[in-house]
This record gives structure tokens, sequence and C-alpha cells, in this order.
């Protein structure tokens, strides 16, 4: 199998707000070239050299979900991790996306499971950051 990224899509309201949350709250480039209104299109993230995150408009993600309904900001069926090396980073980012307009849903603190933290980007998607297993 070749080993090409993965691909996580997700639905947006407003492609100028979802690239501007991404590049200050988590700091990622884009990939691609410029559409006429100045964004990648499709408008994709570089996560890690095996992860892109792609924003798609959610009038536009009918055809990824075959019919089904986009579920609205409220509904959350999956949380995308973040690991991090230590608490001071988890806290650091989880204050950088806050300075973004994330919701900060949990605040950064020890969990159960480890020091983790998790906010909600402007469309509603879960980020849990987590100091990861070195």
């Amino acid at each position: 199998m070749h080993a090409a990224p993965v691909v996580v899509s997700l639905p947006i309201a407003d492609r100028q707000v979802s690239h501007d949350f991404y590049r200050a709250a988590l700091g990622l480039a884009t990939v691609g070239e410029p559409a006429e209104d100045g964004l990648p299109e499709p408008l994709q993230f570089e996560v890690n050299a095996g992860l892109r995150l792609m924003l798609v408009p959610t009038g536009g993600f009918g055809w990824v979900l075959g019919g089904r309904e986009v579920a609205d900001s409220r509904h959350s069926e999956c949380v995308l991790g973040l690991t991090v090396t230590g608490p001071d980073e988890v806290d650091a980012l989880v204050e950088r996306a806050r300075a973004a307009g994330a919701e900060v849903v949990t605040e950064s603190g020890q969990q159960p499971w480890g020091y983790a933290g998790t906010f909600a980007d402007p469309d509603g998607h879960l980020w849990m950051v987590a100091v990861g297993q070195v």
C-alpha cells in the first residue's frame, strides 16, 4: 500500500474564518495553489507528513455524505486529537485556540487518562490536546 497522507475532511461554514482560525490556533500551513479568493482549493492544511485536514463548505459536503445530513455544530461524532510532550504545551495550545476564537469545552488540566484540554473550532469540531507517551 502506498503511504499517501490520510485526509480528514470537515464541513465548514466560512472558508476565510476557518482558514484564519487554523493558521492562528494550530499554526498549520496550507497545501495547494490559491483560488480566486486567495485560499487553496480545496482548502487543505498539512497537520504532519502523514495527515492533512481538508475543510469543505457545508453546501458542498453532501457529495461525501451520500444524502446524509451534516450534523449541526452542537453535535459531535468524533474528537480530533493532538498529542504534545507536556502540560505546558497543552496549556499553550488551548490558550492559542481560545485567542483565535475557539470555545474551550474542557479547560486544560489533569483528567483520569492524563493531562488534556478540549476546544471547539468555529464550526463546532472538537479538538483534544493531550500529553502523549514519549
